[in-house]
């Protein structure tokens, strides 16, 4: 897989505090991988090489409205996720209360997601992109690889990767830009994650070679 910024661009899933921030919900079962992979760090690696070497920048975040209280069944995530109030906005129009809320972006990320080149679609609703317009977004600009990485790693990220290989994308996944939940009853999501991203993915990269792959494109 070739990584150039012609036809290359870097998607993040859920850079929001939720996931990433020590206030976040998730920040009990999440610390640990976050630590052991150094996940935020690279995630701004990445984030200033793709801005310093000309790539698009995409972003498809997490965010739940007052309205899908009225969700009739949900998963087991979802179901924690819902009763926690993760991701929660008070409204599709209202950002009353956002900033530094769960749904926010992490801090040190602002700067890379908000410099109005950033692309942001529209929030996916369960797991996956089906729920957005991040293909379309990626299509109408004629991106056809992508670099992945972001929050869950088995969950989110993964449901990515998998709904944007069936689109007919070339997807590199950034295994040290990611991390997973260490669940008491249901394991460790990041083992399970780097099983199917192996068996999945064009590429499974380090964020050193994510990198070095970005600074080297001579397209």
């Amino acid at each position: 897989m070739k990584i150039q910024r012609e036809d290359t661009a870097i998607v993040f899933i859920d850079p929001q505090n939720e996931v990433l921030s020590e206030k976040g919900i998730a920040w009990p079962l999440l610390h640990e991988s976050l630590k052991e992979n150094n996940t935020i760090e690279n995630m701004e690696r990445i984030f200033k090489a793709a801005k310093g070497h000309g790539f698009e920048v995409f972003i498809s975040p997490h965010y739940f409205y007052p309205t899908d209280k009225g969700w009739k069944f949900n998963g087991p995530l979802e179901a924690d996720e819902a009763a926690a109030d993760m991701f929660a906005r008070k409204g599709v129009y209202n950002l009353d209360g956002f900033e530094g809320s769960g749904a926010d972006w992490l801090e040190r990320f602002k700067p890379y997601i908000q410099d109005g080149k950033t692309i942001v679609v529209a929030p996916h609703r369960v797991f996956g992109p089906e729920t957005n317009d991040l293909v379309l977004q990626l299509r109408k600009r004629k991106i056809s690889k992508i670099v992945l990485g972001g929050m869950l790693a088995n969950m989110c990220v993964e449901s990515h990767l998998r709904e944007l290989l069936e689109q007919g994308f070339e997807v590199a996944v950034v295994k040290d830009a990611t991390a997973a939940p260490k669940h008491p009853e249901w394991g460790y999501g990041y083992t399970a994650a780097l099983i199917n991203y192996a068996f999945l993915a064009h590429a499974v990269l380090t964020t050193d070679e994510a990198v070095k792959a970005i600074k080297q494109d001579h397209s």
